[in-house]
């Protein structure tokens, strides 16, 4: 394996993960607007790059582990593109890495920092609507039910009926 493949891999993850921000900043938008069947679409549409991303962050990983393995390294669970730089033999191979990482580590914290803003406005969205909707309902204590007595206002005492019919 070489570090060229793991760097044409980073790229291809890179690609998606802007792709990915750019559907986020999007979804800020339709959120912001209230359209539940774009929402609704992009959701979809984010599946699918998730999806894609999951398979090249697989290929990533089995890339790394074989490369690290060709050059004598114990293999572990977490395998990353950091023992592949200080893996490298030549310093170009190290530069090329580090640079690819940082710009595709940049743009996961972007995508980061907009999921969060996306899920602090969905979120206030629905306390909107519940808020909406408690105004809406009628509270029990102004359902009237006896046409001119409120629920629980009855000065009778309470008695169940077990007591009453005992």
């Amino acid at each position: 394996m070489s570090v060229e493949a793991i760097c044409s891999t980073l790229t291809m993850l890179e690609r998606m993960h802007k792709s990915l921000l750019e559907l986020a900043m999007k979804k800020t938008e339709i959120i912001t607007a209230g359209n539940i069947e774009a929402l609704d679409q992009l959701l979809k549409d984010e599946q699918a790059h998730v999806a894609a991303i999951d398979k090249l962050e697989q290929q990533r990983q089995k890339q790394v582990t074989e490369y690290l393995g060709a050059k004598g390294f114990a293999s572990t669970d977490k395998t990353t593109v950091a023992n592949v730089i200080e893996a490298a033999e030549q310093q170009t191979d190290r530069d090329t890495l580090s640079a690819v990482r940082n710009r595709l580590l940049l743009i996961i914290n972007d995508l980061k920092k907009q999921n969060d803003l996306n899920q602090k406005l969905v979120y206030q969205s629905l306390q909107i609507i519940n808020l909406t909707l408690d105004n809406l309902r009628p509270q029990p204590e102004q359902i009237n039910y006896s046409g001119s007595e409120v629920r629980g206002t009855n000065s009778m005492a309470k008695k169940s009926y077990f007591d009453s019919q005992a």
